[in-house]
């Protein structure tokens, strides 16, 4: 059987066979992708418990199940043992096959949710990945919109060397009903790229798309006049576009949303959006989206804060060298997910005061290859 993938530690840790082995044990629900993503890289087993062992309705929630029985759709010879009241599960994972899979994601979250296990994993794959995922395109709770992750998440991936990932929207999809549909596609590579962000550079370009399902294609104007509102007196290259879906194609749900990203001269991005699930008034989603976006662009640094812990795993995923990036205010989200990366990678990181309310952050590569990529 084809390994999926390689770590090399540093010699000086000393760390050996029978430790990599042991069983990694979490506590929560939360994090639970991140942890996810960690196992299957690592080929390390984890066991979750604790999992809502206090609420009404104990245990997982459908939409994580659904996550779990993706990580098996994707995934070669993993195995995944829930206990019987759902507070805890066990997961010994597999290798990563890549090929065509197709998903319906639980309207409990949007896709979004799922693409965010997705795409940290799809380089490391034996074949090229194409998911074609069914669901909610917009937002639901806090999780990034498809278009947050195709104009954001996948351009982050480039400083690492991953070009040519896809994101297609077919079918756009509003929270609760969803019917939307979109192809996300990766190609894989042997080594990641060891990156120096240091300069996060002076914002130059605002860009941005309103969407509308099954409502009126005012509704994505409006948006687009209230942003504009507050972002042109910053920056004058603003262009918001409208992205109106009628039809079959819009899902079975009324819904609309905005998503702004910042560009500064760098190359360096900050995203923000908002959508009707926190205001049914087109205008009040249009200056809400504007405002969390200058809130994200004045914490500065190279990434931002939803983005801080993929930029950090393939930190910690790249060559035998010391890697750098400058960050803005670490969220508590990242915190932990350092700390779990400590537990399966073995990798700490070194977090260097760079003044302004700014943090330098770096790391030495554990050097993960994908053996199952072919060498031209």
């Amino acid at each position: 059987m084809a390994i999926q993938g390689e770590i090399f530690p540093d010699k000086g840790k000393g760390r050996s066979t029978s430790a990599a082995q042991e069983i990694l044990r979490f506590s929560s629900h939360r994090f639970l992708r991140q942890r996810l993503v960690l196992c299957i890289l690592s080929g390390r087993s984890i066991r979750v418990d604790n999992i809502r062992p206090d609420d009404v309705h104990v245990g997982l929630r459908d939409y994580e199940i659904n996550l779990l029985r993706l990580v098996e759709r994707i995934t070669n010879g993993s195995t995944i043992d829930i206990s019987v009241t759902g507070t805890s599960f066990v997961l010994h994972p597999g290798i990563l096959p890549g090929g065509r899979h197709t998903h319906t994601c639980h309207l409990g979250r949007s896709i979004g949710y799922y693409l965010e296990l997705l795409v940290p994993l799809a380089p490391f794959c034996k074949k090229p990945l194409t998911v074609t995922l069914h669901g909610i395109t917009g937002s639901v709770n806090t999780d990034l919109t498809v278009d947050s992750i195709r104009t954001v998440t996948l351009p982050h991936l480039h400083m690492f060397g991953i070009e040519d990932m896809e994101l297609k929207i077919i079918k756009r999809g509003s929270a609760p009903l969803g019917g939307g549909e979109i192809t996300f596609s990766s190609p894989i590579v042997r080594h990641l790229k060891t990156i120096q962000v240091v300069d996060p550079g002076k914002i130059g370009k605002l860009r941005g798309i309103a969407y509308s399902t099954r409502v009126s294609p005012q509704f994505a104007n409006r948006m687009v006049e209230a942003a504009r509102g507050i972002l042109n007196t910053f920056v004058p290259d603003t262009y918001l576009y409208t992205d109106v879906f009628k039809g079959e194609e819009s899902g079975k749900s009324p819904g609309f949303g905005i998503t702004l990203v910042a560009q500064s001269s760098t190359y360096t991005l900050h995203s923000a959006e908002s959508s009707s699930a926190t205001s049914r008034i087109p205008e009040e989603v249009g200056v809400r989206a504007a405002r969390l976006l200058l809130k994200e662009v004045q914490s500065g640094g190279c990434v931002d804060s939803r983005h801080q812990w993929l930029v950090l795993l393939f930190m910690a995923l790249g060559k035998e060298d010391v890697g750098k990036c400058l960050f803005g205010q670490l969220t508590s989200n990242t915190v932990q997910f350092m700390r779990d990366m400590q537990a399966s990678l073995g990798v700490r990181f070194r977090i260097t005061d760079a003044g302004s309310n700014l943090l330098l952050l770096s790391c030495l590569g554990v050097g993960y290859s994908n053996v199952n990529k072919r060498v031209d």
